[in-house]
């Protein structure tokens, strides 16, 4: 089931893996959220469309590499956020829903 709300995200966070159903972003926030950074960041550089140039900002800002995540903002057409990275996982699992 493909979550509706954030809280509905982070419940599925006690699963094993991330439900199929869901979609490529999901699946990598998913992993992030689970502390996997390599495996969100696998998924996340095969998703060519603004939200994988997006999630893989948000990985490299998590990273502490500002460099690159503002090259990967920039390709998503996104500034450089100005809030946390706990508020930014919560707005791109919402931009997915």
């Amino acid at each position: 089931m493909i979550p509706q709300s954030f809280e509905e995200f982070e419940s599925a966070l006690e699963q094993k893996g991330p439900p199929n159903r869901w979609s490529e972003p999901l699946k990598s926030l998913w992993f992030d959220a689970m502390g996997d950074w390599e495996s969100s960041h696998n998924i996340a550089q095969d998703i060519h469309s603004s939200m994988g140039s997006w999630i893989h900002a948000y990985l490299h800002r998590k990273e502490g590499d500002k460099w690159n995540a503002g090259y990967w903002y920039r390709q998503a057409g996104k500034p450089f956020p100005e809030y946390s990275l706990e508020e930014e996982l919560k707005v791109l699992v919402e931009a997915n829903l």
